[in-house]
This record gives structure tokens, sequence and C-alpha cells, in this order.
């Protein structure tokens, strides 16, 4: 007689789910609907309704969706901070009335694993911790928090005091951080973010792209706290218009900044998006992250640069999992070292030849990086 499989249920807790753009509500995407495809698992999903933050495609919804409404839609600083405070809190609060079987909290909005901490250790839930930004430590990396000050110790020791069952970090070296925060460590995975292997492609080329000879840089995405500013102007300094183009579809607080400092300069293209199926025409994608963010938030932009047959120029430090993740595929501009003579260093160096050689690398690693995601995903299943 063949035995029956229990059915599983889960339930996953985060600000973004399709419809809504972002990558985190992807990425939860992308985890039910291999849970629902593969192994009939209820998903449940307490989110935010929808709004048009954030970045990334648009997607049909899986899994049962509890969304709940914000309380400020504005764009007043400071009413969107404490908004994404209380949306946390009452994410949380929804989540202990609807959920069913363990919960995957992720880190969206800000302090949503604090209030899930206080929270499911009262009411004694099991639950999974996905990390993705990290708070309140990029509060003090953005200098919005004093790290020495009272407030951001008891935070961060609410928010690291009720030990998940898994915690599934994007890279090795934000678990390590993690880990270290618990007493008792808790089992873990690693889940890098921005992962795939299949989508469509533009058979169009965009104007953008049509410059025959040259070698086609893009910086496509958020250019915001975590981001280096000096990075793009020392390159954009740096490059040679006859051999080099850059394309930009930039957004954030600092990306009026750029794209006035880029205004009028030759070789440079200026869009509002390079969608994904358009990305494969891009050989060099430009990536930083300052190292006070290396284990606080971790750039999706270079998992797309690589998934899609192209490299990284890498702007940051090497124990950046960025870095560590993608480094076959990749350039290094050291913030540690002088950046302008990097960058001259790299342009000399740069030709088609040794183009095609790093590219040759991107879908062997792809194809690693996409293995790594399946075993995440067969761990995550073993244990709901």
């Amino acid at each position: 007689m063949k035995e029956r499989i229990q059915k599983k249920y889960v339930t996953i807790v985060n600000r973004h789910y399709p419809p809504n753009p972002g990558i985190t509500g992807e990425s939860a995407w992308d985890l039910a609907k291999y849970l629902i495809d593969n192994h009939d698992v209820e998903v449940r999903i307490v989110c935010i309704k929808k709004n048009d933050e954030g970045g990334g495609a648009i997607r049909k919804p899986v899994g049962k969706v509890y969304a709940i409404p914000t309380l400020y839609k504005g764009k007043h600083s400071v009413f969107k901070s404490v908004a994404g405070i209380t949306d946390g809190l009452l994410l949380i609060l929804t989540s202990l009335f609807v959920r069913k079987g363990k919960i995957i909290c992720m880190t969206s909005p800000p302090l949503l694993p604090f209030w899930a901490s206080l929270f499911y250790r009262l009411f004694r839930v099991k639950w999974f911790f996905w990390s993705m930004d990290l708070f309140p430590e990029a509060f003090a990396a953005a200098k919005k928090m004093e790290p020495h000050s009272w407030l951001y110790k008891i935070i961060l020791n609410i928010t690291y005091s009720y030990k998940p069952e898994l915690l599934i970090s994007l890279g090795p070296n934000q678990c390590k951080y993690i880990l270290n925060h618990y007493k008792a460590k808790p089992e873990f995975v690693i889940l890098p973010c921005g992962v795939f292997i299949e989508y469509a492609k533009d058979t169009t080329t965009p104007d953008w792209a049509k410059h025959d000879g040259k070698i086609i840089f893009g910086y496509c995405g958020n250019l915001g706290t975590p981001h280096s500013v000096e990075f793009l102007k020392s390159f954009i300094e740096c490059m040679n218009p006859s051999r080099h183009h850059l394309v930009l579809a930039l957004y954030g607080i600092h990306a009026q900044e750029i794209l006035s400092f880029a205004k009028n300069k030759s070789s440079i293209s200026i869009v509002p998006q390079v969608p994904r199926t358009l990305l494969h025409h891009i050989d060099v994608h430009l990536v930083s992250l300052l190292p006070e963010f290396n284990h606080t938030a971790v750039p999706s932009k270079g998992m797309s640069a690589i998934c899609t047959g192209g490299t990284m120029l890498f702007c940051g430090t090497t124990d950046s999992d960025t870095w560590h993740l993608l480094k076959d595929a990749s350039w290094l501009i050291d913030l540690k070292m002088d950046m302008k003579e990097q960058l001259e260093i790299f342009f000399a160096s740069i030709t088609h030849e040794v183009l095609a050689g790093y590219k040759s690398k991107s879908l062997p690693l792809a194809n690693s990086l996409y293995d790594m995601q399946m075993q995440a995903y067969a761990k995550i299943y073993r244990c709901l």
C-alpha cells in the first residue's frame, strides 16, 4: 500500500508580493511557486496591498494572499518611516490570525523580524528567518541611528532574541554575521537573491545598444544610500567614449545627482528602465556596495548581470557576499584602494577578447547559483 504523504503548510510574511513590484516579493513568489508546483504545499502570504514602490517584474500571485493596507501612501520620509514600522507590526499580528503551518518571516518593512521575535516568542510560533536587508543594522549604516545608543541595542537584542528553526540567508558572510547573534545556532541555508536561468530575450536591439565595436556598460536599478556615487562619477570620468558606451537606468535618492552629472556627456544613454528581456545587451554591469552595508544589503543587480550572460564590475570590498558569490565572472574595484587608479588599469586592460573570457564563465556560474537555489528550496521544504 502506497504511503500517504502528509500535506504541508507554510505562511510567508513580507511587505511586497506580486502584483507588487519588488525583488523581495519576486523571491517569495519563486519559493511559493516551487513549493506549490513540486510538493503541493499550501502557501499563505501576508503582505501589503498593491503599491508602486520597488523594481522588478509584475507577476500573477500564487498561493492564498492576505493583503492589508498600509497606514501611509505618501512620500514624506518621516511618515513613511513610521508607517513602515507600524506596517511591520500589523503584518506580524495578521500572520498570527491567518497562519497555517510554520511562518517564514522576511525583512521588509524594516523591523519586521523585531516584531516577529516579540510576538512569535509570546505565542510560541515556529518560524524561519529569511534575511534580506537587515534592520536595525541598515539604519546604523545609513547613520539614521547611533549603534551605541540604548535604543539601537534594545532593538538589536530583541530582533535576535527568539531563535528561528531555520535561517535563510543571502550569502555565507551575512549568514555568519547573523549566526553570531544567537547563543544556540539555528539550522541555516544559503539562498542568493535574484537568481534565474530562464527568461525571455527581446530579439530587437535597443538604440542604446547600437554601438558597433564598443563595450556596453550599464547601471540599471537603485542608486541609494548603500551604493557609491563616487564610483559612478569616477567611472564616467575614466571611460573612453570611443571604446565604451554606458547606459544608465537609475532611481533612488542619488539618481538625480548622477543623471545631472552624466547629462550631455558623450557615449552615455539615459533611459527610464532596462527590462530583464534586454539585459543581455549589456556586457559589463556596474554594481557597488559600501562596506558598512556588506552584511545588511546584498544587491540583486549582480545576480541579474551573471544570469543574463553578462559580467560585473563590482565596487566594494572582498568580504561582501556579492563579490564572494560572483567573483568568477567579475572585476573588483576595491574601496580600500585608490579608485581612479584601479579604474584606469581596468579600462587599459579590458578588450573584447578579455571580455569574452569573462563572459564564458557567466553561464556555468549562473547554473551553479541555480543549483544552490534548488538545494535551498529542497531544504526549506524538508524543514516545514
